[in-house]
């Protein structure tokens, strides 16, 4: 993996943990040579993460829509900085440039950027891993819903199993590298629908 797209909130949270754990991702994806492709902005968990990899000496690519570039403050370190036109533009030169993805803790937009490319892996756009860094029980309750949509048929077992988990950030690109794609079915049945 050259590149791996974090996910994560322009705000820092109300846990020291976030922040730390911001500290702990960027510290393994230096240590492996894995460059950093991120939202852009240099504040919050964000701004922690690029700070962190940047001062390690670690490569990053921002990638902001022109519209942001005011309200998440583009990180001033970043000289790779992509501005964009929109957020769709944004989530699509993110997937371009990432061999993966993860999501730290954030909200909205950290769960919307997590579904849609999970959303993508689910039909076939691409296969690369996605994953949860589980920063003090944050995604303890996502993930449980995400099992109650299996147990309610609406989501099927190997779908869900995209979504890899750790509490730990080198076991989680362990298994992000180790990541094999489930087989998909080109067509739907009607027993599927």
């Amino acid at each position: 993996m050259n590149y791996i797209c974090v996910y994560c909130g322009s705000n820092p949270g109300r846990r020291p943990e976030y922040l730390q754990a911001a500290g702990a991702l960027a510290a393994e994806l230096v240590a492996r040579d894995i460059g950093l492709v991120y939202g852009g902005a240099g504040i919050g968990i964000m701004g922690t993460l690029a700070d962190e990899v940047l001062d390690r000496g670690g490569r990053v690519i921002g990638v902001i829509p022109d519209a942001l570039a005011v309200r998440e403050v583009p990180h001033p370190r970043v000289t790779d900085m992509r501005v964009v036109s929109s957020m769709h533009e944004r989530k699509a030169l993110m997937e371009e440039l990432s061999d993966g993805f993860i999501a730290l803790p954030g909200g909205l937009g950290t769960l919307e950027e997590l579904f849609e490319i999970l959303t993508w892996a689910q039909l076939g756009f691409h296969q690369k891993p996605c994953g949860l860094l589980d920063v003090a029980g944050y995604f303890r309750h996502l993930a449980s819903f995400l099992d109650h949509c299996v147990e309610e048929q609406l989501l099927k077992p190997q779908y869900r199993e995209m979504l890899l988990e750790a509490d730990d950030p080198a076991r989680l690109l362990k298994m992000m590298e180790d990541y094999r794609p489930p087989a998909m079915d080109q067509r739907l049945s009607r027993d599927e629908l």
